[in-house]
């Protein structure tokens, strides 16, 4: 038997389902025997029913406030081009999202701050190959 694991939307259209036939604390339950450890939570059932008796019957999730805006990185490598000394506050700013969103994506893209400038973590080769020819001109 495959492991089924279900995604987000799914189990938001399995709750919508439910809430026509069952309260949120049996569809708890229910989803607990179904998917174990996948099911969401008692809270979650909770607030997906209490959004579906106000009349919402759209399982997507809706745009909450707190959560941070999406950027694409090309859009954070296009200011990085164009000035790669701008600080963490003023890429969050000109992008119009949280610093710390813009912190973890600099990190995922391998970008490091070194002397007020937004560089690669790993080296080039032609990066290596000049740091090691100015080696050798120190060395005679």
């Amino acid at each position: 038997m495959s492991e089924f694991i279900p995604k987000k939307q799914h189990l938001q259209e399995v709750l919508l389902h439910y809430f026509i036939l069952k309260k949120s604390a049996e569809t708890h339950h229910l989803l607990v025997d179904i998917y174990g450890e996948h099911a969401p939570s008692k809270t979650s059932c909770k607030e997906w029913f209490r959004r579906f008796n106000s009349g919402d019957f759209d399982v997507r999730d809706k745009e909450r406030e707190g959560t941070s805006k999406k950027f694409e990185d090309a859009e954070l490598q296009a200011l990085l081009e164009e000035d790669s000394c701008l600080s963490l506050d003023r890429l969050a700013k000109e992008l119009n999202v949280d610093r710390s969103t813009v912190g973890k994506r600099l990190h995922a893209m391998g970008m490091v701050q070194k002397e007020e400038k937004w560089v690669p973590y790993k080296l080039k080769e032609r990066d290596m190959e000049r740091r090691l020819v100015i080696c050798e001109m120190f060395r005679q």
